[in-house]
């Protein structure tokens, strides 16, 4: 991998953040996108003293102009776009059905899916365009397959992503392009941490940690290496598929 150019969206923490250092310990200049541009000039400078090539795009993955535009910038600043992780997204409001309201909704429907979208069609257009092949990762959840009560905006669009990832892989496979999804677990990150507050650590501890296999929640930089294997030539007979490293997780359930 090393020479190649992965672009990352939501890098400025988590997931995220994690799989643009293992992309740079490889070698693999990295264009990372986030919409909070402090935390991400501190990961382009980490990566930079550790001897790797970064750069940093302000993005709204949700906004069409935003995405060209980071697609773009990563052509103009390394020539080239190899890999392209579409780890952008939130957990929005929890809430029943009939309480939600369609703003909650439109909010992570349109980060979520629509952004997923809006991404593969530039970074899809790029990858063709250099004629050298690669691979695309879109990252889900958990919930891509299991639904939770007042989280069905959440859930319908990590359940969309499945559809979208395997109708893209098979539009692009022939072009050389893998498409493949990751669906962590319960990983150790910002949005788990709000989630953990919201459910309260008695029912954390005796109910969920319980349901993990190996009774832990995740490292980002665990799912990180999940992420760099698909794109990897490793992983050159695997696309259109799910990856679920959840430990165990959904086995339970």
């Amino acid at each position: 991998m090393n020479g190649r150019v992965a672009l990352i969206t939501g890098a400025s923490s988590g997931i995220g953040r994690a799989t643009a250092e293992a992309f740079a310990a490889k070698g693999t200049s990295v264009v990372v996108a986030a919409r909070r541009e402090e935390d991400l000039a501190s990961l382009v400078t980490e990566i930079e003293a550790r001897g790797g090539k970064a750069t940093a795009v302000k993005t709204d993955v949700s906004a069409t102009k935003d995405v060209e535009h980071m697609v773009a910038h990563a052509i103009e600043t390394f020539g080239r776009l190899d890999y392209a992780v579409n780890n952008a997204g939130i957990e929005g409001r929890f809430a029943g059905i009939t309480d939600l309201a369609e703003e909650d909704w439109d909010r992570v429907v349109n980060i979520n899916l629509r952004g997923v979208f809006l991404c593969l069609k530039y970074e899809a257009r790029a990858i063709l365009n250099c004629g050298k092949g690669g691979a695309i990762v879109n990252v889900g959840s958990i919930n891509s397959f299991l639904g939770f009560a007042s989280g069905s905006a959440y859930v319908a669009s990590k359940h969309g992503l499945i559809g979208l990832t395997t109708s893209v892989s098979a539009e692009l496979a022939p072009h050389g392009i893998r498409v493949n999804l990751v669906c962590p677990g319960i990983i150790d990150t910002p949005m788990h941490h709000r989630a953990r507050k919201l459910l309260g650590d008695e029912v954390y501890d005796t109910a969920v940690l319980p349901s993990i296999h190996l009774r832990r929640a995740g490292r980002p930089e665990e799912i990180a290496q999940s992420i760099v294997f698909l794109c990897s030539d490793e992983a050159s007979y695997i696309t259109g598929t799910t990856l679920t490293p959840d430990g165990g997780f959904t086995l339970t359930v």
